[in-house]
């Protein structure tokens, strides 16, 4: 394994991060446990939760994740193992079974309270924003469109401050964002600054061979200030497996069970898959593999954050870290983004 540390801090964290947003869904508690297990002994140290997870979000199994990550750090007493993540889930429709106020001070508190309950630990490592409360272009929207009538009012130093007192509190150790933009992230860095308050150190935003919409501003963002890509969805839903375009995805695969998760299966996206497919099998490696590979080697990433629904697939995600990539390899997939940029963004 190869080791980061977060950005402004001593915390050592592995640049493969453990997903596990489908556990207490597509995968039991039990198999939870064995993809811990098994990252762990690969040298994993660094496990992204969150308390809107299993997804798809239902009231039924809110926060199941969470219960089965502190249910197997009970059994097995490996949270000072482990480097953990997890978030608050922002507002909208898609969460009102969670709670309507945003990131309230009063909303903060709370689910920092429940998610140290059920994670059954005393401290989280890395604490994220899961989503903007204002409207912006986030999850599959390519371009800004402002809505006059979004009532969001600025609170970025209010959000700082409650999370300044859970700080201090010692409850969480270090704050991050989430699908955020390069507007956003400055702001939040420009209240740090000025008020002296919790700096965000990383970003969680989806970014893959489909979507490398995080070259843009936020790019030059996370090198000039120094906060770190948590990259999510590198594999897009895992259309980059490849197993799509064969016809070999299992019945128990995310698109056959949730085929409205359509973000990466465009006739674009589906395009520039087949030819990164070629690209990969020309090189005698898979297209898994080459797609991790390409991620884990941006300068701008802190950690690749990678799920499985198999421990056969978890071994093959995990082993993308010893995978160096050519030169003509990065040319050749250059050329298919100039081609057709950013298919899923």
């Amino acid at each position: 394994m190869k080791y980061t540390t977060l950005p402004h801090t001593d915390i050592k964290v592995s640049k493969i991060c453990l997903g596990t947003m489908t556990w207490g869904n597509q995968n039991t508690e039990q198999e939870g446990f064995d993809q811990m297990d098994l990252a762990l002994d690969k040298g994993v140290n660094f496990f992204d939760v969150a308390e809107l997870y299993p997804v798809p979000a239902t009231a039924e199994r809110y926060a199941d994740t969470e219960r089965i990550i502190g249910n197997w750090f009970a059994k097995t007493g490996h949270r000072d193992k482990v480097v953990l993540a997890t978030k608050i889930a922002g507002p909208g429709d898609y969460t009102a079974h969670i709670r309507t106020t945003g990131f309230s001070k009063e909303a903060l508190e709370e689910a920092v309270n429940n998610s140290l309950k059920r994670l059954q630990t005393d401290y989280i490592d890395l604490y994220q924003l899961h989503w903007p409360e204002r409207q912006t272009n986030t999850f599959g929207v390519r371009d800004y469109k402002h809505n006059p009538n979004d009532k969001w009012e600025d609170n970025f130093n209010e959000i700082l401050h409650a999370l300044d007192e859970l700080i201090k509190s010692g409850k969480i150790r270090q704050v991050g964002l989430s699908n955020e933009k390069a507007w956003g992230t400055m702001r939040y860095l420009e209240e740090s600054r000025a008020h002296n308050l919790p700096r965000m150190i990383t970003i969680q935003n989806a970014y893959s061979l489909l979507n490398r919409t995080f070259e843009g501003d936020l790019a030059e963002v996370a090198h000039r200030e120094q906060i770190g890509l948590l990259a999510y969805s590198p594999m897009g839903f895992g259309v980059l497996s490849g197993k799509y375009i064969k016809g070999t995805a299992a019945e128990n695969a995310r698109l056959k069970l949730f085929p409205r998760f359509a973000r990466y299966s465009s006739d674009h996206s589906t395009e520039a898959t087949k030819r990164y497919l070629k690209i990969a099998e020309d090189n005698s490696m898979t297209l898994a593999q080459m797609s991790l590979a390409f991620v884990n080697e941006r300068p701008f990433l802190t950690s690749n954050i990678i799920g499985a629904t198999s421990i056969s697939q978890l071994e093959e995600n995990i082993d993308s870290i010893n995978i160096t990539l050519s030169k003509e390899v990065i040319a050749a997939i250059d050329a298919v983004h100039a081609d057709i940029p950013n298919p899923a963004p």
